[in-house]
């Protein structure tokens, strides 16, 4: 099964939504400038109608790479200025790692043009209608079909 990671970032009026993306640009790429960093900051007058729209306020960014998962919500207005439920802390792995992609929430009026404008640089960043949920793995699917895990005491009995 898939580690998932969860961040939330003060976004409107703590800092623009433009600010808000780069930060998490920033926490994404770990500081490194690079292609990764380059694709990310393109797309970022997208992603700040998005933010500013607070379309990752209830529905997450989703970062998916060879390693765990990371889903990223904007908190806004009185909780964006307290910044009590923020946490924008330092990931402990590479949230880019190997094959990477992210993908947006987007209201359903705007996911036509957005994304056109996100596929004229590249397809590792797509959008998603934010009522649409959150795609799961196909090993997740293939684990929750299974059925419930049943506990056997004597298998821990022998030895």
């Amino acid at each position: 099964m898939t580690t998932v990671n969860r961040r939330t970032f003060r976004s409107v009026p703590h800092r623009d939504a433009v600010r808000t993306w780069t930060d998490i640009v920033e926490l994404l790429t770990q500081g490194k400038a690079g292609a990764d960093r380059d694709e990310l900051l393109a797309v970022t007058g997208v992603v700040s109608c998005l933010i500013t729209d607070q379309s990752p306020k209830e529905a997450p960014i989703v970062v998916t790479c060879d390693g765990p998962r990371t889903r990223i919500y904007c908190i806004y207005d009185e909780d964006a200025v307290d910044g009590t439920d923020a946490s924008e802390d330092v990931l402990g792995y590479d949230p880019l790692e190997g094959q990477w992609s992210v993908s947006l929430p987007c209201g359903t009026d705007d996911l036509a043009w957005v994304q056109s404008t996100l596929s004229t640089h590249g397809s590792r960043v797509t959008a998603r209608d934010v009522s649409s949920g959150i795609s799961i793995d196909d090993d997740e699917t293939r684990l929750s079909k299974a059925g419930p895990l049943i506990l056997d005491p004597k298998g821990f009995l022998e030895s």
